[in-house]
């Protein structure tokens, strides 16, 4: 499984971080999503899914 940030979609609501702390966090410098663990085994797969679904800018996206 591979997670991917669309940066230039990320809006930086942060529900990412809400939903996953262990899989994303807030880049100071931009304001943006950061995946990490961009290839996270399947034990938080689950959790990668929650958050891309709650991302109200559709900038997340779970691959593999």
């Amino acid at each position: 499984m591979k997670i991917v940030v669309d940066r230039d979609a990320c809006m930086g609501y942060a529900n990412c971080v809400i939903e996953a702390p262990e899989l994303f966090d807030i880049d100071e410098a931009t304001d943006k999503a950061v995946a990490l663990i961009e290839e996270p085994d399947e034990s938080f797969r689950e959790a990668a899914e929650r958050a891309a679904r709650v991302c109200p800018a559709v900038a997340l996206r779970i691959e593999g």
